[in-house]
């Protein structure tokens, strides 16, 4: 139909309805959350750790983390101590941690996406995540990758488009085939390559990133905008993303 981008491989739409109409003719999804889901899950396997994605931060939580012998990340973003879904809280997770993440936005996509090959990507791990998701699709015979921007939520639930997601989809989107590129991927690429030199002040100035500033740490900002600091491609794996890939060599 008009809006499942399907005369195209490479595919960019947002948020839940956006998974619904690319996931069905997909051989792989990469969601995009920068502030802050994708962004804590590469902090996280960065070194070592497993984090399960959660849709909603509730009571449900703590049985579901206690079934899958997870920790779960429920601190204050501003709690120094506590793992939380602020990335500087995860810096200090060790190999083979566990933790459950809850966020309506990337984790709730990630539980959607179902069976299909998911990645989990963002400025940190772009070209990384860029090559594992070709070399995915690929294994399944298939090209088609659909890059799903999260956005956050107005006050009454609705879809806000954030630039921060748009620039983490670019900025994959730019690493895949050029020729498979759906207009709303390009649409994504031209807004990262505009903002490419200035992704820290970008994002600190954007209207999520002053909320994530006032909620937590200022490093948080810092390492959402480090562009391809990551060597890892956190993919989902048995409802739980693992690192399973490092960054490939150019893919055009």
């Amino acid at each position: 139909m008009y809006f499942d981008q399907s005369e195209y491989t490479i595919r960019c739409e947002w948020g839940p309805e956006g998974l619904h109409q690319l996931a069905p003719i997909s051989d792989v999804l990469i969601i995009v959350d920068v502030f802050s889901f994708t962004t804590s899950v590469d902090v996280a396997v960065s070194r070592g750790a497993w984090v399960y994605p959660y849709g909603w931060k509730d009571e449900s939580l703590l049985a579901f983390a206690s079934s899958v012998g997870a920790i779960p990340a429920i601190a204050s973003r501003r709690d120094p101590e506590g793992l939380s879904l602020s990335p500087s809280s995860l810096l200090r997770l060790q190999t083979g941690q566990k933790i459950v993440l809850a966020s309506p936005n990337g984790a709730a996509l990630s539980v959607a996406a179902g069976e299909i090959p998911t990645f989990a990507g963002c400025l940190r791990n772009a070209d990384a995540v860029a090559a594992a998701a070709v070399q995915a699709a690929a294994a399944r015979g298939g090209n088609r990758i659909s890059v799903i921007p999260a956005g956050e939520r107005w006050k009454d639930g609705t879809l806000r488009p954030g630039l921060e997601d748009r620039l983490g989809a670019g900025a994959i989107l730019q690493r895949l085939p050029a020729e498979a590129r759906s207009p709303e991927a390009e649409a994504a690429i031209a807004v990262f390559a505009h903002f490419r030199g200035r992704l820290e002040e970008t994002l600190a100035a954007c209207s999520s990133g002053k909320e994530c500033a006032d909620r937590g740490p200022a490093e948080d900002v810092r390492l959402a905008a480090a562009l391809n600091a990551s060597p890892y491609a956190p993919q989902l794996i048995q409802g739980a993303y693992q690192s399973q890939a490092k960054a490939a060599a150019s893919i055009g």
